[in-house]
């Protein structure tokens, strides 16, 4: 009833919200993505989304038709790579920052591994500027991080707002410097937190500096100041900063997909894991359990 290749390109566009970085990401036209979903909604009989010339957003039989999607297009590559008789195999070197770590990211790692269990999978978490100099220096194969805005590399996952957020209670004073709490260099939140407060005029003070987010958070808590982390997945008892604060907006931040140049075992076993990350997208845009 339903065709693979549409419910792929259906969950192109829903991880996206964009027929246009659907088809890039496919490598078809926007006008055979705009095809295949047409295609779907015609043998669903649903609108799966609500489109006008300026943005994209799932309906609420979309939603519903993402969860059927992912577990169908899960069922036939297992059953396609069964019979094909193909084995991945080899040491796959994988990296996660630690924000993408604490989504349901675990959940597909498993199935990964029980799909392939002759893959020698090795994850690395650290920051995602440090994931990404690894990358470059041939010490990771597959990178799952945030990117910098000038950066184009990397397939997109999903797209978040970058917000402010601390304690419930805390107050900022606009006639002091905004407290910050940040990971050290090169993270990418640090930066664009320095960035947008420069190009405002404000002063700030950095309060605490952590390599890991439990760090962070923990300042965060204790209301010793703010920290622009991802909305969507935003730590248990932080809170996101009321515009009365007057702090710049952050804009948006990407959690791409990067290859490493590494080839063979080591490239189908990366293929492998990103067409499992793909497909699992939706359980990465919200924290675990």
């Amino acid at each position: 009833m339903y065709d693979p290749s549409q419910l792929r390109t259906f969950l192109a566009v829903a991880q996206t919200l964009s027929f246009t970085q659907a088809a890039r990401r496919l490598g078809l036209r926007q006008s055979t993505v705009s095809q295949h979903v047409r295609r779907l909604e015609d043998a669903t009989g649903r609108q799966l989304f609500a489109r006008d010339t300026h943005s994209v957003e799932l309906t609420e039989d979309g939603e519903v038709m993402l969860g059927f999607a992912r577990r169908l297009l899960e069922v036939h590559e297992r059953a396609a790579a069964f019979f094909a008789g193909t084995r991945v195999r080899g040491r796959l070197r994988f990296g996660a920052s630690e924000d993408v770590v604490l989504t349901r990211l675990p959940e597909i790692l498993e199935g990964f591994r029980h799909d392939h269990p002759e893959v020698d999978l090795e994850l690395t978490v650290e920051l995602s500027g440090t994931l990404h100099e690894r990358l470059a220096a041939g010490k990771l194969d597959l990178v799952l991080a945030k990117r910098r805005p000038e950066d184009r590399r990397g397939e997109l996952v999903w797209q978040d707002d970058l917000v402010w957020i601390g304690a419930e209670r805390l107050r900022l004073d606009p006639d002091r410097p905004v407290p910050l709490i940040v990971y050290p260099p090169p993270g990418i939140t640090r930066a664009r937190a320095l960035e947008a407060l420069e190009d405002q005029g404000r002063q700030w003070r950095i309060v605490c500096t952590s390599g890991s987010l439990n760090g962070l958070v923990a300042a965060a808590r204790a209301g010793l100041g703010v920290m622009a982390h991802s909305r969507r997945l935003m730590p248990p008892g932080l809170f996101r900063v009321g515009d009365r604060a007057g702090l710049p907006d952050l804009g948006k931040i990407d959690f791409v997909l990067v290859h490493g140049r590494r080839r063979g075992t080591a490239e189908d076993a990366a293929n492998a894991l990103a067409a499992a990350v793909l497909a699992g997208g939706g359980r990465l845009r919200h924290r675990g359990a």
